[in-house]
């Protein structure tokens, strides 16, 4: 039998990645849902056998700007609530820790670029352990409280909350494990301003990706196979 899978994606690029064809081997169909565009409400999600909350480039708190969060957090705290199988990346993992009643604040800074994590205890012994001291993608510059009840996984020196999970069956990463190398490019465009902004030359990222694309391609593939096969 088909199971179901749906990916809640917010800019277009930011997508599934190297997950989607993992999903496929597992016999999910996937369905994206467009934020703000599509109707994201807790039926859709519950009736779901994963769903996927992927990255984008707002806040969550940002909703007098952008007020589709509203309802698409409260879609997820209902899926949250009956304790189905939730990925989220990045802005997908601190919607999940605001659906479940943690902060989620601006830190005014950003870390951008491959660096490698520090894994807590409880990460060395998570699904995380395969990924050693294998540089991941980072973007971001907002930052999740880790929810009660979840444990923290992972830190790096200026953001020490990088993942959580609850049991098995919710994974929030603040980093990007399913971009593809091969894909970045979609990224150095759609987020040009933003690297303009910060000063960020993208010469450096496709260093960074050529350098430890493969490795990390490899190490995230891992990861997310042993969450999936644990699900």
């Amino acid at each position: 039998m088909t199971r179901t899978a749906i990916a809640i994606r917010h800019v277009a690029f930011e997508d599934l990645g190297l997950l989607a064809p993992m999903l496929a081997e597992r016999g999910y169909a996937v369905r994206y849902l467009e934020a703000g565009v599509d109707a994201i409400d807790a039926g859709v999600l519950d009736a779901a056998d994963l769903v996927v909350v992927l990255g984008g480039p707002i806040g969550v708190y940002e909703v007098d700007r952008y007020p589709f969060l509203a309802g698409e957090r409260a879609a997820i705290a209902s899926r949250l609530a009956l304790r189905k199988p939730t990925l989220g990346i990045c802005l997908g993992a601190q919607l999940i820790a605001q659906a479940l009643g943690a902060e989620v604040a601006s830190t005014g800074k950003v870390e951008i670029g491959f660096g490698p994590l520090t894994l807590t205890d409880e990460g060395r012994a998570s699904v995380l352990k395969g990924i050693g001291t294998v540089p991941v993608l980072h973007w971001h510059g907002d930052q999740f409280a880790i929810p009660a009840g979840a444990q923290r996984l992972a830190q790096t020196p200026g953001f020490p909350h990088q993942a959580f999970a609850i049991d098995r069956h919710v994974l929030g990463l603040q980093f990007h494990l399913e971009v593809e190398a091969t894909q970045l490019e979609r990224w150095l465009i759609g987020h040009a301003h933003e690297l303009a902004a910060h000063r960020i030359d993208p010469n450096s990222l496709r260093r960074d990706a050529a350098t430890h694309g493969a490795e990390l391609t490899h190490a995230a593939r891992g990861i997310f196979a042993a969450w999936l096969d644990g699900l």
